[in-house]
C-alpha cells in the first residue's frame, strides 16, 4: 500500500477511536452530571416525581445519545477533510522530496527545495538544500581539479614530446635530451606529491608527530634553506622571535609551511626589498608572520589565495617549480595543528601571511 491511503487511513483510524471514546465516556461520565438535576427535578414535583426518576433519567440518557449521534456527521465530515488535507499536504512535500532526490542522485545538484512553514518538513527541505549545495561544491570543486590537474600535466608532457621528437629527429642528443626529461618528470613527480598530500590533509587522514618544538629551531631551519637564494637573488632577509617560545606541533610539517610561505617571499620579492620572519605570543597561541615588500595581492584575490591552483598571477605558472596547492597544503596543515593560517596584503606595499600555532597541548 502506498503512503497516503496508509497515512489517509491512520488519519480515519484515530477519527474513529476518537469517537467511540466520546461516546464511551459520555455514557459513563454524564449521569454524574445529570442525576443531580433529576433529584432536583423530583424533590420539586414532590411524591409524583419519585415515581418519575426513571423515565427522567432515560430521558435524558436518550437526548444525550441522539445529541451525539446528530452531531457525528458532520463532526465526521470535518474530521475526514482535515484529514485528507493534512494527509495531501504532507504527501505533496515527500513527492516533492522524492522527485529532487532523484534529480540530486542523477546529478542535477542544482536543485532545491521550497522552505515554507516552521515544522520538521520545513527542517528536512533546509537540511536537503544544505546538502544539495554541499553537493554542488564538491561537484564543482572535481570539476575544476581535474580541468586543472590536466592543465598542469599539459606543460610537462608537451616538453616530454617534444624532447622525444627532437632525440628521434636527430635535433637533440641523448644526453641533454635526458636532462631536460629529468626535469619535466620532477615536475609531474611533486604534482603527484602535492597532490597527495592535499588529499590526505582535506582527509584528515595526516599522520602528525606533536610535540614541545621551540621557535628558534624552526627558524633556523629556515635560515638553513633560505640564506643563500635570499642573497644571491638581493633580498634581505631577517628572522626574529622573543625566547624563549615554543609551539606545539609536528616539527616537519612545520617547517614545510614555513618554507612555503618564505618561498613565496622570495619568489615574489623583486631584488633590494625584504622579508621578514617575526614571533611573538599572544595568549595561548604563538604568531608567526611572514611579511615581504613584493608587489601584494589584490583584494580580488585574496578571498581564494588559498584554493588549489588558484593563482593570482597566472604568468607565474610553472616557471617558478610552482604546483599551485602550496597554499592549500600550508593552511591545511596549520588547521591540523589546531592553528590557523591568514593573509593580508597591500597592493604596491607587500604582503603578510600570519601562521598561530599553539603553545601546548589542548
Amino acid at each position: 500500500m502506498r503512503l497516503f491511503p496508509r497515512l489517509l487511513l491512520s488519519h480515519v483510524l484515530v477519527i474513529v477511536l476518537v469517537v467511540a471514546g466520546i461516546f464511551i465516556s459520555a455514557e459513563l461520565v454524564a449521569p454524574r452530571f445529570y442525576r443531580a438535576h433529576v433529584e432536583e427535578m423530583v424533590q420539586t414535583m414532590g411524591p409524583a416525581g419519585a415515581t418519575l426518576r426513571g423515565d427522567l433519567e432515560r430521558g435524558m440518557r436518550l437526548t444525550l445519545t441522539r445529541a451525539l449521534w446528530a452531531a457525528l456527521p458532520l463532526a465526521a465530515l470535518v474530521a475526514m477533510v482535515t484529514a485528507y488535507v493534512s494527509s495531501r499536504r504532507v504527501i505533496r512535500s515527500v513527492q516533492v522530496l522524492r522527485l529532487q532526490s532523484m534529480a540530486l542522485a542523477s546529478g542535477e545538484y542544482h536543485q532545491r527545495l521550497e522552505e515554507t512553514g516552521r515544522d520538521e518538513l520545513a527542517d528536512l527541505a533546509h537540511n536537503f538544500n544544505v546538502l544539495a549545495g554541499a553537493l554542488e561544491r564538491v561537484e564543482q570543486g572535481r570539476v575544476e581539479l581535474i580541468g586543472n590537474v590536466a592543465h598542469e600535466l599539459r606543460a610537462p608532457l608537451a616538453a616530454l614530446r617534444g624532447y622525444a621528437d627532437a632525440m628521434t629527429d636527430g635535433i637533440m642528443t641523448s644526453a641533454h635530451a635526458s636532462q631536460a626529461i629529468s626535469r619535466e618528470v620532477g615536475a609531474m613527480e611533486r604534482l603527484v606529491r602535492d597532490l597527495s598530500l592535499v588529499s590526505r590533509v582535506e582527509a584528515g587522514q595526516l599522520d602528525l608527530r606533536l610535540r614541545a618544538v621551540p621557535v628558534t629551531a624552526l627558524l633556523q631551519s629556515i635560515h638553513d634553506r633560505f640564506a643563500l637564494a635570499f642573497e644571491d637573488k638581493g633580498v634581505h632577509l631577517s628572522l626574529s622571535a622573543d625566547p624563549p617560545l615554543t609551539v606545539w606541533a609536528d616539527e616537519e610539517r612545520a617547517v614545510q609551511i614555513l618554507t612555503n610561505l618564505v618561498g613565496n617571499a622570495l619568489r615574489h620579492t623583486p631584488a633590494g626589498g625584504r622579508a621578514q620572519v617575526t614571533a611573538g605570543i599572544n595568549g595561548t597561541h604563538v604568531i608567526l608572520t611572514v611579511t615581504d615588500t613584493g608587489a601584494g595581492i589584490s583584494p580580488e584575490h585574496l578571498p581564494r589565495i588559498f584554493d588549489r591552483f588558484y593563482r593570482a598571477d597566472p604568468a607565474r605558472s610553472r616557471t617558478d617549480g610552482g604546483s599551485g596547492v602550496g597554499l592549500t597544503i600550508a593552511r591545511g596543515l596549520a588547521e591540523a595543528m589546531r592553528g590557523t593560517l591568514s593573509v593580508h596584503s597591500v597592493p604596491g606595499q607587500g604582503t603578510a601571511v600570519t601562521l598561530t600555532l599553539p603553545v601546548g597541548p589542548p
